[in-house]
Formats: C-alpha cells, structure tokens, sequence
C-alpha cells in the first residue's frame, strides 16, 4: 500500500523528473493508467506556436479519449484543489512549463510555490506531477536562464520534500530516488 494510497493504487504525491524526451511523461502516463479509475490531464502548456501545437496534438493522441484534459497554465494550486477526487488519478505535465508561465504573468515564484505544495497536502486523489531536471548541464551564460534553474531546482526541492515518490527518468528508464511507503 503506498502512503496516501489505498491498495494498489497510486501514492497521493508522485514526482517523475528527467531531462528533454527522457520518457518521463510516458512513464507518468502509464502510473496514471494502472492507477485504474479516472485519468486526468491536467497541462500546464499553451499552444502559443506550431511547434508546441504539435506537441500537444502528439501527446493527446498518445494518450487516447479515455483521459479528461484539464487545461491551466497558471492556477495549479486552485485547479488541483478541484479536480483531484478518490476516483480519479490527476497528472500535471509540467512543473517547468509551469513555471515559465509564472515568469510571463510576473508572478511570484516563492509564493506560487508555496501555494502548490500546500495544495498538493491536502489532494483527496494522486497526483503525479512531471517537470524537466534542468539543472544536470553547464551553468547558463545569461541571468534569466540561472534564475530558471534556480528556481526549477528550488520548487523541485520543495515537491520532492512533500511527494511520496520521486522517480528520475533518463533513456525511458526510470529510477526511483524516494519512496515512502
């Protein structure tokens, strides 16, 4: 029985991190799924050019109609206090696109934060949250990029603190770095 869970289900705080195309949200993808019960996509991401159009496209047909999709790119900490629920098993994808859309709408980092780590307390369903390990490369050269990773490793921290399990994928294979159980 995972912590916050019940029998075969999904822990209640579950964060995969790994780099660009590493697999990690398949591997998020197929937790949701063998949670059993609803599935529920909850992105963070915004079609704002052809590019990311065609990635949602992609990762919507890979993911079938069975899924409900939930689209907020901003209001995490509202929106999963409303959709997560005992019969449904929430993936939010991702943390990072998250954040960078808290850099556009100039809200606080520190606070926003915050008020998703308390939401993610107090979820009456799983979540599986995914975001993108940023900070394994070279030390950015521009100031905006080091305040990125900063804050990306920051609020990974602060999830990973709170979650159930953390696992890391890299090459499609995942790697479990905490579990409670």
């Amino acid at each position: 029985m995972g912590a916050g869970g019940t029998a075969g289900s999904l822990p209640r705080v579950t964060l995969v991190l790994g780099g660009a195309r590493s697999g990690k949200s398949a591997h998020a993808e197929g937790l949701v799924e063998g949670n059993g019960g609803r599935p529920v996509y909850l992105a963070t991401a915004a079609a704002g050019d052809a590019e990311m159009a065609e990635r949602i496209a992609h990762h919507r047909a890979r993911r079938g109609p069975r899924w409900q999709t939930v689209e907020e790119p901003l209001e995490l900490a509202e929106t999963l206090s409303r959709v997560t629920a005992p019969d449904a098993a929430v993936l939010v994808d991702c943390l990072t696109l998250w954040l960078s859309n808290l850099y556009g709408a100039d809200r606080g980092v520190v606070d926003e934060t915050n008020r998703l780590t308390h939401a993610l307390e107090q979820v009456t369903g799983p979540v599986v949250l995914v975001s993108n390990e940023v900070g394994l490369g070279i030390v950015p050269d521009n100031a905006l990029a080091r305040r990125f990773r900063d804050d990306a490793g920051r609020l990974h921290q602060a999830v990973a603190e709170i979650a159930d399990r953390v696992v890391f994928v890299a090459a499609g294979l995942p790697l479990t770095l905490k579990s409670v159980s």
